[in-house]
């Protein structure tokens, strides 16, 4: 594996494996969020700057049988060559001799972006002969996208065996690795987890490679009522999973065993129909009447996040408090969210990941006020839940 920081890029062209899975407006077609492109701006700028030339691969949507229009990344050329202050090439295959000629063609400080990778099925399959055809675009091999280092396409993985030599990370997803290693891994105490979201089912994994780790562990969002039912309470007509009840004793058990400070919601505000206009009351989360659903967390349980929180070194948020996407119950996840900056200013080192804690925390304008803020939230998930992922790997391997 080489590095990034001393490799000489000069005369040599780079393949990176970016993610610009960006959402288009359906009718213009337009870019609505470029922050998977500027993510990818630091690393494309230092090989440009290095000497070298640059040829940008990715994916967009799921197209289902070859070209779709709407899934051409031809519809963000334009923008990507204002964001790079030169002009970018357009390649309309990933392969083939077009796609050859252009690259071969490039000279030091040009950018090509090829079209869309998943238009072959051999992407997503990690045919190696499609890999094989990929690798002939470039001399050395750019992994710079997590948000697919989970996938063992062709494109994040196989590619790299045909540059044993001369395959690195780029700079974000070398960023995103220190990120979570510097979770999992630090010394430095206490360590805080607040994980949240809809299901207990999803998080079972997270949750217990977590216990093992953290000092404190908050629960929130949709999950947190199967932990009250768990212990007896009643939570009306709130979202539980009863296959999960047993599962979720079992949690608080471990974590005691473990001297893990389990944090379960103590309050909750609820209504009577799952709409931002609902009528709406606070309540104990253990006392909902039938009829009603716990819908964010309350005022007490926001106080005693807060200070959980304020009293951390490590911070990992994973998931909302409530449905934050109703004005009327996102109070619980913007609490939270205010405090790990608060938190972060303090000194804490705070990495939010997961795709609704990402939308919560920039709905709050508050990313540039936390330490680390993921791009990949089901690579996130497998790295934090210890899967070795197939893109980290590929570059790993000798």
């Amino acid at each position: 594996m080489a590095d990034i920081h001393s490799y000489d890029f000069n005369g040599k062209r780079a393949l990176i494996r970016v993610d610009f899975n960006v959402p288009l407006d359906k009718e213009t077609l337009e870019i609505t969020d470029d922050t998977r492109i500027r993510a990818a701006l630091p690393t494309i700028n230092h090989i440009l700057d290095a000497g070298g030339s640059v040829v940008l691969m990715s994916h967009l949507g799921r197209p289902k049988e070859g070209f779709e229009d709407k899934f051409s990344l031809k519809h963000i050329v334009k923008h990507t060559s204002e964001l790079l202050h030169r002009e970018v090439k357009f390649a309309s295959d990933c392969i083939g001799r077009e796609a050859e000629n252009l690259s071969a063609g490039l000279k030091a400080g040009e950018v090509l972006l090829l079209e869309n990778l998943r238009f072959y099925k051999q992407e997503t399959a990690g045919t190696e002969s499609f890999a094989e055809s990929l690798s002939k675009l470039g001399d050395v091999y750019v992994n710079d996208a997590f948000g697919t280092a989970h996938r063992a396409h062709a494109s994040t993985t196989v590619v790299a065996k045909f540059f044993p030599n001369d395959k690195m990370f780029g700079f974000l997803l070398e960023g995103e690795i220190k990120a979570v290693d510097k979770v999992l891994n630090s010394t430095e105490k206490p360590l805080t987890a607040i994980v949240g979201g809809a299901k207990v089912s999803s998080k079972i994994t997270i949750i217990q490679q977590l216990l093992d780790k953290v000092d404190n562990l908050i629960v929130g969002g949709g999950m947190a009522y199967t932990f009250v039912k768990a212990q007896g309470g009643n939570v009306g007509n709130s979202l539980v999973e009863d296959d999960y009840l047993d599962m979720a004793k079992d949690i608080i058990a471990k974590a005691k065993a473990n001297g893990v400070n389990l944090y379960i919601p103590t309050d909750t505000i609820i209504a009577d129909k799952f709409d931002n206009d609902a009528n709406r009351k606070e309540v104990k989360i253990g006392e909902i009447p039938a009829g009603w659903m716990g819908l964010d967390t309350g005022s007490e349980t926001s106080k005693a996040c807060r200070d959980i929180i304020l009293n951390s070194k490590l911070i990992l948020w994973n998931g909302p408090m409530g449905v934050f996407e109703m004005d009327n119950f996102q109070q619980g996840t913007k609490d939270v969210a205010m405090a790990i900056v608060d938190a972060t200013v303090n000194g804490a080192f705070s990495l939010i990941g997961g795709g609704d804690s990402v939308a919560a925390i920039n709905k709050f304008n508050l990313a540039d006020k936390v330490s680390y803020v993921s791009t990949g939230g089901g690579a996130m998930l497998e790295y934090l839940e210890g899967i070795e992922l197939p893109g980290i790997k590929a570059i790993n391997d000798k």
